[in-house]
């Protein structure tokens, strides 16, 4: 059985989907049985390094194969069909507009917020999201979901039948579950994620500065992550009343994860969340929103807030800065709960839905 799985993203600047197909594909090769072959559009062959900023390939090569997408997304489905070379099933990402006619056709859903909370959303992104729903995610033979909150959201929103949806959960990598804390001179509370609205760092901002004096003299907060959309007043706040790093590249965020005191994560809506179960997996206590699919994904195993209110979110901090028993409590359950995430779980179950789909 030959399996190719969309991996444009690897050309682009680009975070959680980017990530996700990047360990996705390497854990499902590795899986792969004797007669199956895991491929990946346009022409992504060995693909060594996650760099959430930059493409995978040199300009050239990265050219050549946006120049591919390009052709089919114009085209349509005949040169589709020729760069599958008789794929069995042909997973689709948000970039891709047509849909294969001889292979069956997957695709996962990572979150629904276009439709849910389109206001932190550019048109252009909500726009892809719709042509991407109309196009791939309604003519799918069948359809992963990141989380049960998510498939259930794809199922009330976008009207995908039951039966064709399935919830697989994302991974973590081995990395964070052996990560080494990086050391800094003061103590810190800690956020990794792109800035941009749907994350609310202005709410979070807002409750570290209710905090106590005291509490804030002792400790730092830290935003790692970049620059997103509509977020220059934000980042002037951060830069501001806070420790702002930039982008951090994928190997160094184990030991910067691990170090924190407290992790927090204020974000309103989430398909699955992976810095919270990176958090988890490092041994660091969690502080989360209690929306979305963040407390299906916490388990029970991280403190919850509204993320609406600073007045709740600054109580859970002050409890658990000024607790720390409370912090190691969190931090052992997270680790037990950080274990049902790892990525040779997800290839299993995702070769089985892929063996499913091709009839195999």
């Amino acid at each position: 059985m030959r399996i190719t799985i969309d991996a444009t993203s690897a050309l682009l600047r680009s975070a959680g989907i980017k990530g996700y197909t990047y360990h996705w594909l390497r854990h499902l090769r590795r899986q792969a049985g004797a007669s199956e072959e895991i491929r990946a559009f346009p022409l992504v062959g060995d693909w060594d390094v996650l760099d959430h900023e930059h493409s995978a390939w040199p300009r050239a090569a990265t050219l050549g194969r946006l120049a591919l997408l390009h052709s089919v997304n114009v085209f349509g489905s005949m040169i589709l069909d020729r760069a599958l070379n008789g794929a069995q099933v042909f997973h689709a990402s948000n970039l891709v507009r047509r849909s294969p006619g001889r292979a069956r056709l997957t695709a996962t859903v990572h979150d629904v917020t276009s439709w849910i909370m389109p206001d932190v959303h550019t048109e252009a992104t909500a726009r892809a999201d719709r042509s991407f729903a109309e196009r791939i995610l309604k003519r799918a033979d069948a359809l992963i979901a990141v989380s049960e909150n998510t498939r259930q959201d794809a199922i009330r929103v976008l009207g995908v039948c039951p039966e064709r949806i399935h919830t697989i959960y994302s991974g973590v990598p081995d990395e964070y579950f052996d990560a080494t804390p990086r050391p800094r001179e003061k103590p810190y509370i800690l956020y990794v994620g792109t800035v941009e609205p749907r994350k609310n760092l202005d709410t979070l901002l807002n409750a570290w500065g209710a905090l106590n004096p005291d509490v804030r003299h002792d400790f730092d907060l830290i935003i790692a992550g970049p620059e997103g959309w509509h977020s220059s007043a934000t980042m002037a706040r951060i830069r501001k009343e806070s420790v702002y790093l930039g982008y951090v590249p994928e190997t160094e965020l184990p030991g910067l994860i691990a170090g924190a005191t407290l992790f927090v994560y204020p974000s309103l809506y989430e398909g699955f969340g992976f810095p919270v179960v990176q958090a988890m997996a490092a041994n660091v206590p969690v502080l989360c929103a209690n929306t979305s699919c963040l407390p299906e994904i916490a388990g029970g195993a991280a403190a919850l807030a509204d993320p609406r209110s600073v007045s709740e979110i600054a109580a859970q901090l002050n409890r658990l800065l000024e607790c720390p028993e409370e912090r190691t409590r969190l931090a052992q359950l997270g680790r037990v709960q950080a274990e049902k995430y790892k990525w040779d779980r997800c290839a299993t179950e995702s070769l089985e839905f892929f063996r499913e789909v091709a009839g195999q």
